[in-house]
């Protein structure tokens, strides 16, 4: 196909990072740096939060967007990765890039890959964290809330001194890449805090003495969530989270529509996060964290989608994650009866995820989305007991999960990101 003639500038783009992706990924900051050199340096000047962590970071950066915009505030929110649509990563006052936009601006950073050096050509997501951050300074954001991909030392968002840094929690995930051990890990992902920033964290031990280490080193002011401010709170089930914290040093309760146990510490530290940026000059008050916290939404996350059976899509790809997904599905299945599709990453623990998932159901359809890095189904079916019902497709091991639990049960899917993407897009279908 002439893509140039007959596609679409989103397809263009797409095809253009499909280009790319042999390089994989290729930590360090230089080739970002050099690309946005050459793009103006777009990053200049932006202000907001980077947002690193092994699990939560996603569901951090949702809500502090959701109450900056509900502060009035013009935002740009950056994550990754995306579930069905690139135009997911790059999110403008809460609605998704378009598909032109998001389009055109691979194209203009493309260009800009191709007057550099070959040892600085980049990879697919640093063209993507290169036209996220054109997009933000295009947008006039006054707040620019970024995911950090992998790690945080050499990722390619860590290019960026937003004046807020966010270590949200550390865990075993990606050692290959980060290290075998949660202060090693911990270093990494601490790394993105910079001179002068303000942190916040909700990270534990070990973890936490490595990031309160860095914080120190570099002279950032340090909030650590359930210690200097509080956070507690509950599940109230279908209805998300209640939370009780602390803004601009008086008590709040907010509510939550996000799901599960393990929100309630995520929203503490968004809270904690949006008191950071109040206090780097950025307009925040009560009102607006009420609101914000009150419209949040993240997609894929504890997602429940009615039907008969309804589904529980979660993108637990780690094992805490997974612990923690467990923990408390319970209270939303109750005494249905519960089947599982899983699904995971040949660099993932999957092992332990297995086991995890194994002390919610044990009824498992497992399967592999279509992506080159997943673990074939066989592979998984052998570490549940009794072994695991093997589909090929994903649209086979839904039919066949909602088949098993009948139309008053319930199917979870969880394992990974991109198995909740593929679902949620069979769903749309």
């Amino acid at each position: 196909m002439a893509l140039g003639v007959t596609a679409s500038t989103y397809e263009r783009a797409v095809a253009t990072l499909d280009a790319v992706a042999w390089r994989g990924i290729m930590p360090g900051l230089e080739r970002t740096r050099a690309l946005l050199e050459a793009l103006g340096t777009p990053q200049t000047g932006l202000r907001g939060a980077l947002v690193a962590g092994t699990n939560g970071k996603g569901s951090v950066c949702a809500t502090v967007d959701s109450i900056c915009r509900a502060g009035g505030l013009r935002c740009v929110l950056l994550t990754s990765p995306h579930l069905v649509s690139y135009c997911e990563r790059i999110v403008i006052d809460g609605v998704l890039i378009t598909e032109p936009d998001f389009g055109a601006l691979v194209a203009r950073v493309g260009e800009a890959a191709e007057a550099l050096p070959v040892e600085l050509q980049p990879t697919g997501f640093e063209v993507l964290t290169a036209a996220g951050i054109l997009a933000a300074h295009e947008a006039g954001a006054e707040a620019l809330i970024c995911e950090v991909g992998l790690g945080g030392r050499l990722d390619s968002t860590n290019v960026l001194d937003l004046g807020v840094a966010v270590v949200t929690n550390v865990a075993l995930d990606h050692q290959d890449l980060l290290g075998d051990t949660i202060p090693k890990i911990a270093r990494e992902k601490a790394a993105i805090i910079k001179s002068g920033n303000l942190a916040v964290t909700s990270a534990v031990e070990p973890a936490l003495a490595v990031v309160r280490e860095r914080a120190a080193a570099v002279n950032a002011a340090l909030t650590v969530v359930g210690v200097d401010v509080r956070a507690t709170g509950s599940s109230a089930g279908m209805l998300g989270v209640a939370v009780e914290t602390t803004f601009d040093g008086v008590p709040i309760a907010v509510r939550a529509p996000l799901r599960g146990e393990f929100q309630v510490g995520n929203i503490a530290t968004a809270i904690a996060v949006c008191d950071a940026l109040r206090q780097s000059g950025i307009p925040i008050d009560a009102a607006a964290v009420a609101r914000g916290c009150e419209n949040v939404r993240w997609p894929g996350r504890m997602d429940w989608i009615p039907g008969e059976p309804p589904l529980l899509i979660d993108g637990a790809h780690n094992p805490a994650g997974m612990a923690a997904m467990v923990a408390s599905a319970g209270d939303l299945i109750g005494d249905r009866r519960c089947v599982a599709v899983f699904a995971a990453m040949r660099n993932k623990d999957f092992g332990a995820m297995a086991a995890g998932l194994s002390e919610l159901t044990r009824e498992i359809v497992v399967t592999a989305p279509a992506v080159p890095r997943a673990t074939p189904p066989a592979d998984l079916a052998m570490l549940f007991d009794p072994p695991a019902v093997i589909a090929d497709t994903v649209a086979i091991a839904l039919t066949r999960a909602r088949a098993l639990a009948g139309r008053d049960g319930v199917v979870v899917v969880c394992g990974s990101l991109y198995l909740a993407g593929e679902v949620l897009e069979l769903l749309d279908a």
